[in-house]
């Protein structure tokens, strides 16, 4: 499940502090085992995170894979002479419920213990079971989401169109697990089709629309722009429209021959040409986002522009603008561009991403025509 030698978890933690202020104990522990050692997820109480796995009270609990209660560890002949009952922390009290995998293997415990014998009731341990599944269910929502970020990364572009003349660069960094934004890059005929779409909030929800957007977009690539993105404004409308989840999208077509850009910009806003000479276009018009429109073509107007030799376009999240100088953001853009050219610019954005400033996912898109 690669959760061992984790970083704690918030959301474990939780469980752990209620179940001490629940139980009225000085020692609680969430305990993971593999092949020698027992490693705690997360522990009150306790002075190290790990230990020999035949020392570990935990052992016997996972073997039996059932509730273990010993209310006297002291007088216990299978513990009686365990190193932490005749010595530091002088234990006399487990209770524990065992842990289980997706596939139903005992993994590891979550125990509660004393330094005082002490009665626990049948109400108690149920309580015990209670907030095992808790914990468990915690665990197992990290895997399925580490093996959705896995899928998520495999449906991004692994690599970029080679367009003779060009220089493209793309990427992007999410905030949790999974991203709300992507971006996408194919060839169509004789143009690139550039795509980056930026779904309401972070997490799971906006990943799937996002996941649901970027399919209908590559469906039957040889529609329009416009047939393209009224198709996907109609799925998250008719999908999520009672959530009110909505998407911003630029989805474009960039004809490397003449340097000719053909966008729509569904509520994003944030799509630019940067001249060579210093200038810029911004290329936006004012259709709503994905989810808030009609889903006709005629509601989405296609704006042009050109690259000619030495023009750069780009497009961003929204992310981006919570890490740029807020006094001269386009300043710091233009100047990445031209010092550090498009791969550079994107890892400068991406390294921003890492900061402390930013709070949402972010995706950059940077394409020069050389040529």
């Amino acid at each position: 499940m690669g959760i061992l030698d984790t970083p704690p978890d918030e959301r474990v933690d939780r469980v752990t502090r209620l179940a001490k202020e629940m139980f009225s104990v000085p020692m609680v522990s969430v305990n993971l085992l593999d092949n020698a050692r027992l490693w705690s997820k997360s522990q009150i109480g306790f002075r190290g995170s790990e230990m020999p796995r035949e020392y570990s009270f935990c052992d016997n609990t996972v073997r039996q894979d059932r509730t273990v209660v010993i209310e006297d560890v002291s007088i216990d002949p299978m513990f009686a002479r365990n190193p932490f009952v005749l010595g530091d922390p002088h234990l006399r009290f487990y209770a524990g419920h065992p842990l289980h995998a997706p596939g139903g293997e005992a993994i590891g415990t979550l125990c509660i213990l004393d330094t005082q014998p002490r009665q626990f009731t049948e109400s108690q341990s149920s309580l015990l079971k209670d907030l095992a599944f808790w914990v468990q269910a915690e665990l197992s929502r990290d895997q399925e989401l580490d093996h959705a970020r896995v899928i998520q990364r495999a449906m991004s572009p692994q690599r970029h169109p080679s367009v003779p003349g060009y220089t493209l660069a793309a990427g992007a960094f999410s905030r949790g697990k999974l991203s709300g934004d992507f971006y996408d890059l194919m060839l169509r005929g004789d143009a690139l089709r550039v795509t980056l779409a930026d779904a309401m909030g972070k997490g799971a929800g906006p990943a799937l629309v996002a996941a649901g957007v970027r399919a209908s977009l590559r469906t039957a690539p040889e529609r329009s722009l416009a047939a393209a993105i009224a198709e996907a404004d109609l799925l998250v409308e008719e999908d999520m429209g009672d959530m009110g989840m909505f998407v911003t999208a630029v989805h474009a077509d960039i004809f490397p021959a003449t340097g000719r850009v053909e966008l729509i910009d569904a509520g994003h806003g944030l799509a630019f040409i940067i001249r060579a000479d210093g200038g810029r276009q911004h290329l936006r018009s004012y259709g709503l986002p994905l989810g808030m429109g009609t889903g006709t073509v005629e509601e989405h107007e296609r704006i042009t522009g050109r690259l000619a030799p030495g023009d750069t376009f780009i497009c961003c999240s929204d992310g981006l603008l919570d890490v740029l100088d807020p006094d001269d953001p386009f300043g710091q853009v233009e100047r990445a561009i031209r010092e550090l050219g498009p791969e550079g610019t994107v890892d400068e954005a991406l390294r921003l991403a890492r900061g402390e400033r930013a709070t949402d996912d972010i995706t950059a898109l940077v394409i020069r025509r050389d040529r």
